[in-house]
C-alpha cells in the first residue's frame, strides 16, 4: 500500500484495546460489516497530525457470492471525523470464491491536494499483472508478468487468515503483493489475548504476517486479533511500517455472515 509511505509512512494499522462493541450477528446474509475508530499513534503520528487527520473512522465490509455471483469481495474505508476538513483511504480486494489468491487489488487515497489510484488485475491464465495508475497529473498503464504463485494482497491476506485460523497451526510460508511488487512472507500464530467486550471476557486469536528472510524484503507488517469463534470478528488490525502507527479499535458489528464461503486448506 503505497499511500502508507506516500504521506510519510503516516499509517500503520496497530493493536489496540477493542472498545464496547455490539456483537450479535444480523444484516444480509451475505454481508460481514465492522466499524471501527482510528487515530495516529506515536512520534511520527504527532508530526503528521499537523497536516493530515489524527484520527476518525473506518468501515472493513465483506461480501460474498449471491445470486449465482462469483468471487468474494472486502473493502476497507478510512475517513476524517464528520465536520472535519480531511479525506479518505480505500482498499479493496476481489478473490475468488474460496478466498485463496486475489483477482483484483485496488487502492486509493485523498488528503489534501494529494490523491492517487491505483489498480492491478491479475491474469492467472497469460502470467500477467494488468496495473493503471491515475494521479492529477497523469495516468499509466503497464503490464508485468506474474510469478508462478498466486497471489495475496492485504486484504485477502486479512480474510484467509480469519478463516483458516484452525488449521492455521504453524508457519505458513506465502507472497503478498503490495504497491505492484510480490515480497515473500510467513503466516504465523501469535499467541492468545483476552478483551473486555460489552463488560464480558472475549479470547482472541493472535496471527501475524511477517517478513521472510532470505527474499525482498517487504516494509511492512500484519498482526491480526480475531475473537476464538466461529465468526472469527476482527478486533484488532496491525498493519505496520517502521515510521508510523495508526490503531483502528472495533466499535460495532453491523452485519456478520461468518463463513459463507467454501474453505480449503491452507497452501
Amino acid at each position: 500500500m503505497r499511500f502508507l509511505r506516500s504521506i510519510a509512512a503516516v499509517f500503520l494499522l496497530c493493536a489496540a484495546t477493542a472498545q464496547a462493541a455490539e456483537l450479535n450477528c444480523h444484516g444480509p446474509a451475505n454481508v460481514e460489516e465492522f466499524r471501527y475508530t482510528w487515530r495516529l499513534r506515536g512520534g511520527i503520528g504527532w508530526i503528521a497530525g499537523l497536516v493530515f487527520p489524527r484520527n476518525g473512522v473506518g468501515n472493513l465490509k465483506t461480501t460474498y457470492p449471491s445470486d449465482g455471483a462469483e468471487g468474494i469481495s472486502s473493502e476497507l474505508l478510512i475517513t476524517a471525523p464528520q465536520g472535519k476538513t480531511g479525506g479518505f483511504y480505500a482498499y479493496e480486494s476481489q478473490m475468488d470464491d474460496k478466498g485463496q489468491k486475489t483477482l483484483m487489488t485496488y487502492h486509493g487515497y485523498a488528503w489534501g491536494s494529494k490523491s492517487r489510484k491505483e489498480r492491478t488485475i491479475f491474469d492467472y491464465v497469460k502470467r500477467l499483472a494488468r496495473i493503471r495508475k491515475e494521479t492529477p497529473e497523469k495516468v499509466e498503464d503497464k503490464v508485468k508478468p506474474l510469478p508462478p504463485e498466486e497471489l495475496r494482497d492485504v486484504l485477502t491476506a486479512i480474510y484467509f487468515l480469519r478463516h483458516h485460523a484452525a488449521e492455521n497451526k504453524g508457519p505458513v510460508s506465502t507472497s503478498i503483493y503490495s504497491d505492484g511488487k510480490e515480497y515473500p512472507v510467513i503466516f504465523r500464530p501469535a499467541g492468545t489475548q483476552m478483551f473486555t467486550i460489552e463488560q464480558q471476557k472475549v479470547q482472541a486469536l493472535g496471527f501475524e504476517i511477517v517478513d521472510a528472510p532470505g527474499g525482498k524484503k517487504w516494509p511492512g507488517g500484519i498482526k491480526l486479533w480475531i475473537t476464538n469463534d466461529a465468526r472469527r470478528i476482527p478486533l484488532r488490525i496491525e498493519i505496520q511500517q517502521s515510521l508510523a502507527s495508526m490503531q483502528l479499535d472495533l466499535q460495532s458489528v453491523e452485519a456478520c455472515a461468518f463463513m459463507q464461503a467454501a474453505v480449503a486448506p491452507p497452501h
